[in-house]
């Protein structure tokens, strides 16, 4: 074993979150314990030391099944924040890994050709083995026992015997399916397969390198890890994986074949394996993560995908918080409880960036035919942690590169970019998102409603959307939902677009219109969602008689010939009252569960003739309705349609019938697809986070070749910023930062120094066009 560690003791070392001992107070010392740690992988070992540390009395063990010098990969990459938190809590093992670590801030990415480099990303590296020669030093020093080659005995003995168990025994942790009924574990299994090599020549960047071969696309991550050696990882999703044949090849074929093909980027060199072999990454999520005395950390307790190179950084992360906890809390019940609400928004947060990056490369087939800046732009932002503001600061000269090819004029940000749908050109790219209101009187608009959209098109945004309108009086959603079914309606709405356009010149106004079908005749939102009215209640109408609710909401009635000819007329017969109001655009809304939503979902759409069954009889009556729409709407005004890209439920709309959707919409002349998700049921599980629906919309417009509007949760114009320079969406549409700021758009501008043409401030306005003053500065 190489680099034994002298350690001068346990005595106090500096930094503000250094672990020298027990937490100061009445308590001097906690009482000698026993602790066992099943796994000698990164975390387990840097836990058990650090346990030690902590108190020299207690007896940690920990049990390896493979020899020490076993290891599975090459290299390590951990962050700033990992290494700070390394050098608080243990001064001698960040000593240990400084000497080792290789350095480098650059990143390239290879494709078509084109190689392009961003630079200043501050990455660091070691080899995973000389990391567990450091970690084993320092347990031996600290008195921990070792023993490898040996199992642990089963969780529940370990339990009766040991005050704590650690388990860190990695993604097919024993400990945790031994008690999976407690934990429950949920694992995901994903579409690429991808086999971790090693090359004998340190790379001079971590490099992202793109094969499109005749099977398919292949993609290579590598990065040094010592001076003369790098870490290479080939993945690709599983169908290329089994028409090139890897499927049937050993572990020597399939390395040469790998090198073969990155055989550019290798230089002509070999690479080599060790133990390597093809896998399909595995999420790992956990419901709780401790029972009992025993704890879960690393691998056992969760996973996220190695393009953000997260694991032996979050294992590490979890023991330095883990030790944390048992110093700070006397109760072993109430640290395992400090450890986890902790640790559990940091694991939740990497893993929804995890997920995004890996689905991106899953999806990286949609992305390969973007110009080269462009598409390293899409992958280097591809987890949403890295987005345009954070670039301009790294790298402002591949930025400013990225921004022209973009099209952005001198001194423009990318939300402020015009767009053009038809006859309309939207001055810049920001969407105030439908909102419903409900406080309609009889389906009529009000005063509330020209305040509510007049003062959001003053405040800059590109278009201004309605909430749903409604076309019936049986098709609202609540008493106090808008309508379009009257010409008093369409009068007042007149009133409302003649104020857009004569005081916010510039600004577009759509109409959003819909038909709530089984979701209907329910109390005002804060009155209570989704919930029926306690009586006036109306009947409701839907693609099958199945319930939103069941138990709780009206049973619709399945609509029939006479039934959804009449729900057609409605539709066109609002659309004549919307051009005569004076509206831009036209959005169909066949989304969230509603009347039109209803039909595309499988969920929701149970028919036996026409309409129902497969995809292409579920899109036929809202494709009915989207041409008889059309036919009414003034050929030079877009249309756009909203659509629930999936239903976050099993059984439901798929992303690749999400893609046929939007294609279908398309070719009957959508001009573009504001994507959404879910709603649809109310079981649905979604996967909220910042910006989570996106990689749909990306998909959409990707796969439909269709122009696209994204949402949710797209809060700053940085997020906006970074996903039209992706090239992920057109549009984008932010609902509740309007609630927040009607004047959202022009302080984004003022923000970024932008006075341009697409975000004029109205005259009346423009002495507030900066922050006022708020005290003294100095």
């Amino acid at each position: 074993m190489a680099g034994v560690l002298t350690v001068p003791g346990p005595g106090p070392d500096p930094g503000p979150h250094a672990l020298p001992g027990p937490a100061p107070g009445p308590r001097a010392r906690p009482a000698p314990s026993r602790v066992a740690v099943v796994g000698g992988g990164p975390g387990g070992l840097y836990a058990a030391a650090l346990l030690k540390r902590l108190d020299p009395a207690r007896e940690v063990t920990v049990w390896e099944r493979n020899a020490p010098s076993d290891t599975f990969g090459f290299g390590v990459v951990l962050s700033d924040e990992t290494l700070g938190g390394i050098q608080d809590a243990d001064p001698v093992v960040y000593e240990a890994l400084r000497r080792d670590l290789v350095r480098w801030d650059d990143v390239d990415v290879v494709h078509r050709g084109h190689r392009t480099t961003s630079t200043g990303h501050g990455f660091a590296a070691l080899g995973r083995r000389r990391l567990l020669e450091i970690l084993h030093a320092r347990c031996t020093d600290l008195g921990v026992r070792l023993r490898f080659r040996a199992e642990a005995p089963p969780g529940d003995l370990l339990a009766a015997g040991h005050d704590l168990v650690v388990a860190a025994d990695g993604v097919h942790s024993r400990t945790r399916e031994a008690h999976a009924a407690h934990f429950r574990p949920r694992i995901t299994t994903h579409r690429c397969r991808y086999i971790w090599l090693a090359a004998d020549f340190a790379f001079d960047a971590f490099r992202f390198e793109i094969a499109e071969t005749e099977y398919g696309v292949m993609q290579l991550h590598a990065y040094p890890y010592e001076a003369g050696a790098s870490t290479a990882i080939v993945e690709m999703r599983e169908e290329v994986w089994r028409a090139a044949g890897f499927d049937e090849l050993d572990e020597t074929e399939s390395t040469a074949r790998c090198a073969k093909i990155f055989a550019e980027a290798l230089g002509g060199r070999e690479l080599r394996s060790h133990r390597s072999a093809w896998t399909a990454f595995r999420t790992v999520v956990n419901a709780r993560w401790s029972y009992g005395n025993t704890v879960l950390i690393g691998d056992a307790a969760h996973t996220a995908h190695f393009s953000i190179g997260s694991g032996t950084k979050l294992a590490v992360e979890d023991a330095l918080a883990l030790a944390r906890s048992l110093r700070d809390h006397p109760a072993p019940a109430e640290a395992l409880a400090a450890y986890e609400a902790e640790r559990r928004p940091v694991v939740e947060s990497t893993q929804r960036a995890a997920t995004a990056s890996l689905q991106w490369f899953e999806e990286l087939a949609g992305h390969v035919d973007r110009p080269p800046r462009l598409f390293a732009f899409d992958l280097l932002t591809r987890s949403r942690r890295v987005t345009h503001a954070n670039l301009r600061l790294r790298d402002p000269v591949f930025t400013a590169a990225v921004e022209t090819d973009y099209g952005c004029p001198p001194g423009t940000p990318p939300m402020f970019t015009p767009f053009r749908l038809r006859g309309l050109t939207l001055r810049n790219r920001i969407v105030v998102s439908p909102m419903d209101m409900y406080v309609a009187e009889d389906g009529v608009p009000g005063d509330f409603h020209l305040v509510h959209l007049g003062a959001r098109a003053l405040g800059g945004p590109g278009l201004v959307m309605t909430e749903m309108v409604c076309v019936s009086p049986e098709g609202r959603i609540t008493p106090g939902c808008t309508g379009l079914w009257t010409d008093g309606q369409a009068a007042a709405w007149r009133r409302i677009t003649d104020f857009v356009h004569d005081r916010a010149p510039g600004a577009a106004i759509g109409v959003q219109l819909g038909h709530s079908g089984r979701k209907g005749s329910t109390r005002l939102m804060w009155e209570g969602i989704d919930q029926p009215l306690p009586d006036g209640n109306w009947p409701l109408v839907a693609a099958s008689p199945l319930p939103y609710r069941p138990g709780v909401s009206q049973t619709p009635a399945a609509l029939d010939r006479a039934g959804l000819t009449a729900v057609r007329e409605e539709f066109t017969a609002a659309a004549r009252r919307a051009a005569r109001a004076g509206f831009d655009l036209l959005e169909l809304h066949c989304a969230h569960g509603y009347l039109l939503s209803g039909f595309l979902s499988p969920l929701t759409n149970r028919r036996t003739d026409a309409y129902g069954g497969d995809l292409t009889a579920r899109l036929r009556f809202p494709l009915e309705v989207f041409d008889a729409v059309r036919a009414e709407w003034s050929e030079d005004r877009p249309m756009t349609v909203r659509i629930s890209a999936t239903d976050w439920a099993e059984g439901g709309t798929t992303a690749e019938d999400a893609v046929a959707i939007a294609r279908a919409f398309a070719a009957h002349g959508a001009d573009a697809i504001d994507v959404s998700t879910g709603q649809v049921v109310p079981h649905e599980t979604p996967a909220f986070g910042r910006s989570y629906q996106t990689p749909f919309a990306d998909r959409i417009r990707t796969g439909a070749g269709v122009p696209v509007i994204a949402v949710g949760a797209i809060s700053s114009w940085d997020d906006v910023n970074s996903l039209l320079l992706a090239g992920r969406t057109d549009l984008c549409a932010l609902a509740r930062p309007h609630l927040y700021d009607p004047n959202w758009t022009l302080h984004a501008a003022a923000e970024q120094g932008y006075e341009g043409p697409a975000a004029p401030w109205p005259a009346p306005y423009r002495a507030g066009s900066r922050p006022p003053p708020t005290g003294r500065r100095d």
